[in-house]
């Protein structure tokens, strides 16, 4: 296994969850063709005052690039 492979291992393992898609879609930053998404959990760490924002999250990002993309997660049971 050469560097770029272990470095590709090593993203897909921090990912908690990959999600198939149902039709192809195309990423805006790498334009590669996608299959799937990546998804990974956000946890807010360290605020220095009073917090509105939530404090748990999620990214969803390209497969091939790693670039965060605007989607969103809903009907999670």
């Amino acid at each position: 296994m050469n560097v770029v492979q272990n470095e590709e291992h090593d993203e897909s393992a921090r990912a908690e969850a990959e999600y198939t898609l149902e039709y192809l879609a195309r990423c805006p930053h790498c334009k590669a063709e996608l299959e799937t998404l990546r998804v990974a959990r956000l946890l807010r760490t360290r605020v220095n005052f009073t917090s509105t924002l939530p404090r748990r999250g999620h990214v969803i990002s390209c497969p091939e690039c790693a670039t965060i993309i605007a989607a969103e997660l809903v009907g999670f049971a």
